[in-house]
């Protein structure tokens, strides 16, 4: 077995800098989520990207076509870019850009994974960083899935919306992760369907802690944590079954309220929601935009799983251009029906509340 020693992250900052007009503007692009939270902006929040960025260029062109979309539905959503440069694996599978950009260490066998250098993730973090700071600087605010927490301070600085998936959602060190995490973190339900676990990471999140990481030199650190006043719960359904309709909205709403937490979710389209069936989310999200139409506030937003193309293919050579690596995606001509679906729903609920204010 071989080790590589990772620059700190300081290092990757100076090596692949982020301008201080993009910085500032994702400092504001993380207080106006926040605002969506609290409702004192009124539009929906939606998450939509690929399942995972496995192609650079790929992802700024789909990136430039969401950007147009986000801007046509501005009044009425506040689009996300998801950029997941990281996989979490409940299997061998491929971890995603950061750990592996040539797409070619999920493949290996047991014996190769053993004896293979390991320089995958010292490729990948500049990689990873410069695709990071090129959307970024396309104007949409970016959605991260932190999986492993050491590499978080090497990509952190870019991100305006976070997510601790449903893997990770009662391990204890993601949960301390994201009371350091300085952008609202949504907190997913376990993949057998149990919210109340996601509800709990919520309740720890939102404490201080002594949390271990690494400091800008890339030395083993602790720092004490304020926490973190905007985590929150994403609904994406389970092997059970789903939980985007009504009923299971107002049950996690009535569990939130029930731990003295702001009673706000996110209900991700995907997932246990969609069967991973990505014909089906359009569907979902029609059945979410009905909900919010009819006055349901607690849903504060929707994530969706999108790319250039519809469906999926296995990683590989000849990868056909815009498509997923890994679950499938909705294509940008049903992403835009969708977008166009939640931003009525949006308009019909404000339209609701202005009636019943003159009333």
């Amino acid at each position: 077995m071989s080790d590589a020693v990772l620059p700190g992250p300081e290092e990757l900052r100076h090596a692949v800098p982020l301008p201080a007009a993009t910085a500032g503007r994702i400092a504001a692009q993380r207080a106006e989520i926040a605002a969506v939270l609290d409702g004192v902006d009124d539009r929906l929040l939606v998450i939509a990207g690929p399942c995972s960025a496995h192609d650079p260029l790929a992802t700024v062109d789909y990136a430039r076509a969401l950007a147009a979309l986000a801007h046509a539905f501005d009044g009425e959503l506040c689009v996300v870019l998801r950029a997941y440069l990281e996989k979490p694996r409940t299997r061998l599978g491929w971890p995603g850009l950061l750990l592996d950009p040539g797409l070619d260490d999920w493949c290996a066998g047991p014996a190769e994974r053993i004896t293979r250098p390991v320089a995958d993730v010292r490729a990948g973090l500049p990689v990873g960083r410069r695709l990071l700071v090129e959307l970024a600087e396309l104007g949409l605010p970016l959605a991260y899935e932190f999986v492993e927490p050491m590499l978080a301070p090497y990509v952190a600085d870019l991100v305006s919306w976070a997510a601790i998936g449903a893997r990770t959602v009662e391990s204890p060190t993601h949960r301390r992760l994201a009371s350091a995490l300085p952008m609202p973190v949504g907190c997913k339900n376990r993949a057998d369907g149990d919210v109340r676990a996601a509800v709990d990471a919520v309740t720890v999140a939102g404490a201080g802690h002594s949390v271990v990481g690494v400091d800008a030199k890339g030395r083993a650190a602790v720092r004490r944590t304020g926490g973190n006043p905007y985590a929150h719960v994403v609904l994406r359904g389970g092997s059970p079954g789903t939980n985007y309709d009504a009923g299971s909205v107002a049950e996690a709403l009535r569990l939130l309220e029930s731990a003295g937490l702001p009673p706000r979710v996110v209900v991700d389209a995907s997932h246990g929601n969609s069967g991973k069936d990505h014909t089906r989310q359009p569907g979902v999200a029609a059945a979410l935009a009905a909900q919010v139409a009819g006055g349901q506030r607690g849903i504060v937003g929707v994530m969706l799983e999108s790319f250039i193309h519809g469906g999926c293919q296995p990683p590989g050579a000849d990868l056909a251009y815009g498509v997923s690596v890994t679950d499938a995606c909705l294509g940008l001509d049903d992403t835009a029906t969708v977008l166009a679906g939640l931003a009525e729903a949006v308009s019909a609920r404000r339209g609701a509340s202005e009636l019943a204010v003159t009333r």
